[in-house]
C-alpha cells in the first residue's frame, strides 16, 4: 500500500524538511521498530519511489544518508540491506545467538521478539488490522464481568485490601482453582497451587529454579516465542521439537532426549500455539514415558484450555501424571483480559515450595486485588457462560477464515476444530510479508518468531478472530501475486 510522505510523522514541521529528510526519518523509524530487520533487503529504489510518490533520485539520496548514518549497507549490484547494529539488545538475545550457534539448527544473530511485542503492546490498530495479535478482540470480551467484580469488592471493607498478601496467593481463589483442576481430572490441594502474574512469570520462576547454563531445554518448533529469550538468558541450550499436523513429532523428540538428556520439555498440550494441535492420549503417555526414562521435567502450558470445548479430543499430561513430574500452568489472560495478569502453577508440594520461595525473592507476593477480582468472577457463575460464548464466536469465524486464507493461496498446516489460531504456509518469506503488512497497516506475525532459533520460514500465524477485514485478503492476494511475478 502506498504511504504518502505527508503521512510520515516528522520531528519538525514538514514544511521545514525536505522529501529526502522525511524519507530518511521513515527508514530510520522502520529499522528501529524492527520492521526492517538486520540482513533484510530494503525495497528497491524503483519500488519505493513508486510507493512514496517521489523521484528515484530522492530515494537514492535517502538510502545513501542511511548508509552514512550506519543504518544500511550498500551492496553493489544487489541493493541496500539493513545493517546489524549493536544498540539495546533484548535480554537474552546475545546469549541465545551463542547457544543457537552451537546447535545444528539454522539461526539468526538475534531473537527479535521485541519487534512483535512492541507492535502488539503499542499498536492502535483495530483488531481487524491485527491478524497477528495474540489476544481476542476487546469487543468479544465482557468488561462487565470485571467491573461487576470491582463494584462488589468496592462495597467491602477497605482494610482487607491493605495487606501485602500471602506467598502462595489468595486462598479462596486457590480453593476455587482446585475445583477447576479436579474437573480436568487433576487432583491437587490448595497448597500445591501458586498464584503468579501470568504464564510469563511462571516460566521465569521455573527457569530461575531449574535451568543452569548449558542445560538443554526442549521447546516446540514452532512454539510461543516469548519463553525462548527467558530460557536463553539462563544459558540454556534450546532444542526445537518439530510438529506435524497430528501434533508433536515424538520420534524427533525421542532422538532429542537420547542425544541431549534435557532438563525439561515445555509444551502446550491443548490447542498448541501456533499450530492449533492437541495431544492424544497415546502421545501424552509416550511423552511421560520418555520423561520418566530420561529424567526430565515437563512444563505443561494450558493457557488455551478454556477455549477447548467439552469432549474435544485432547489429553492433558497433568491428568495422567497427577503432578509427579509435570508442572501445570494456567491463566485467564486469553478469556477475560490481557492485563488482569493472574495465572497459576499447579505442581508437587516440593516444587510449590521452591516456586513460592523464588516468587518472594523476585517480587514478594502477587497482587491480591487482581486475585480477588478473579475469584469473584469465577464464583458468581457467569464465567462459564462467557467462555461458551467465546467458543461459539470462534466456531462462527473459523471456517470462514480458513476459506479466506486458502483462497489467497495459503496452505493451512491443519484445520483445527477449536481455538483461536491458524498456522499457514504463505509460500514466501514471512518476514518480508510481515514488513509489507506493517506498511499496509496490518500487524502480522512472521513465523520466524516462533522458531527457537528464529530460522527463516514461509509460515505465519493468524488469529482467526482478527481476520474479518476484506482489505486483509486483498493485501495478501496483491503481495503474493507480486511475489509470484518477481519469482518468474
Amino acid at each position: 500500500m502506498s504511504v504518502p510522505l505527508d503521512q510520515i510523522p516528522a520531528p519538525h514541521d514538514a514544511s521545514s524538511t525536505t522529501l529526502v529528510d522525511q524519507l530518511v526519518q521513515w527508514g530510520r523509524r522502520r529499522i528501529e521498530e524492527r520492521v526492517f530487520r538486520p540482513g533484510m533487503r530494503m525495497p528497491s529504489i524503483r519500488k519505493l519511489a513508486l510507493d512514496k510518490g517521489v523521484s528515484r533520485f530522492t530515494v537514492v539520496e535517502a538510502y545513501e544518508r542511511l548508509v552514512a548514518q550506519g543504518y544500511l549497507d550498500s551492496r553493489r549490484g544487489s541493493g541496500f540491506y539493513v545493517r546489524e547494529r549493536l544498540a539495546a539488545p533484548m535480554p537474552g538475545e546475545r546469549r541465545l545467538a551463542a547457544v543457537a550457534a552451537e546447535t545444528t539448527a539454522p539461526a539468526s544473530s538475534t531473537l527479535d521478539v521485541v519487534w512483535l511485542l512492541r507492535n502488539m503492546l503499542q499498536t492502535s490498530m483495530r483488531p481487524e488490522k491485527s491478524p497477528g495479535h495474540g489476544f481476542l478482540p476487546n469487543r468479544w470480551l465482557d468488561g462487565e464481568l470485571i467491573t461487576g467484580a470491582l463494584r462488589t469488592l468496592g462495597r467491602q471493607s477497605g482494610a482487607q485490601m491493605l495487606g501485602i498478601g500471602t506467598p502462595l496467593g489468595f486462598l479462596p481463589l486457590r480453593q476455587q482453582l482446585q475445583t477447576k483442576l479436579e474437573e480436568r481430572e487433576v487432583g491437587v490441594s490448595p497448597e500445591q497451587i501458586v498464584l503468579v502474574s501470568g504464564i510469563t512469570q511462571a516460566i521465569d520462576l521455573i527457569a530461575r529454579i531449574y535451568v543452569q547454563p548449558g542445560d538443554a531445554v526442549i521447546v516446540g518448533d514452532p512454539a510461543w516465542f516469548q519463553m525462548f529469550g527467558r530460557f536463553a538468558s539462563q544459558g540454556a541450550r534450546l532444542l526445537g521439537m518439530p510438529y506435524t499436523p497430528e501434533g508433536p513429532d515424538l520420534d524427533a523428540l525421542e532422538t532429542l532426549v537420547q542425544t541431549w538428556r534435557p532438563k525439561m520439555l515445555v509444551i502446550n498440550s491443548v490447542l498448541q500455539n501456533p499450530t492449533g494441535t492437541s495431544l492424544t492420549a497415546a502421545q501424552a503417555f509416550r511423552i511421560l514415558r520418555l520423561a520418566e526414562e530420561y529424567d526430565f521435567i515437563v512444563v505443561e502450558d494450558d493457557v488455551y484450555g478454556d477455549l477447548c470445548p467439552p469432549g474435544y479430543p485432547a489429553t492433558r499430561l497433568a491428568s495422567l501424571d497427577q503432578l509427579k513430574r509435570v508442572i501445570y500452568l494456567g491463566s485467564f489472560s486469553k478469556t477475560l483480559a490481557a492485563n488482569l495478569r493472574v495465572g497459576f502453577v499447579a505442581c508437587a508440594p516440593a516444587v510449590a515450595n521452591a516456586i513460592t520461595d523464588q516468587k518472594m525473592l523476585v517480587g514478594m507476593t502477587s497482587p491480591e486485588l487482581n486475585e480477588r477480582v478473579l475469584y469473584k468472577i469465577l464464583t458468581e457463575g457467569h464465567y462459564r457462560r462467557h467462555v461458551e460464548r467465546l467458543r461459539a464466536r470462534l466456531d462462527g469465524v473459523r471456517d470462514k477464515t480458513a476459506r479466506m486464507l486458502e483462497k489467497t493461496g495459503l496452505r493451512l498446516f491443519q484445520s483445527p476444530g477449536a481455538g483461536m489460531f491458524m498456522w499457514a504456509d504463505t509460500g514466501v518469506d514471512s518476514d518480508g510479508l510481515a514488513a509489507a503488512g506493517h506498511e499496509a497497516g496490518f500487524l502480522l506475525t512472521p513465523g520466524s518468531l516462533f522458531s527457537p532459533h528464529q530460522a527463516p520460514t514461509t509460515w505465519m500465524r493468524f488469529n482467526i478472530a482478527n481476520c474479518g477485514d476484506p482489505a486483509l485478503s486483498a493485501f495478501l492476494c496483491r503481495y503474493l501475486d507480486g511475489a509470484a511475478r518477481r519469482a518468474s
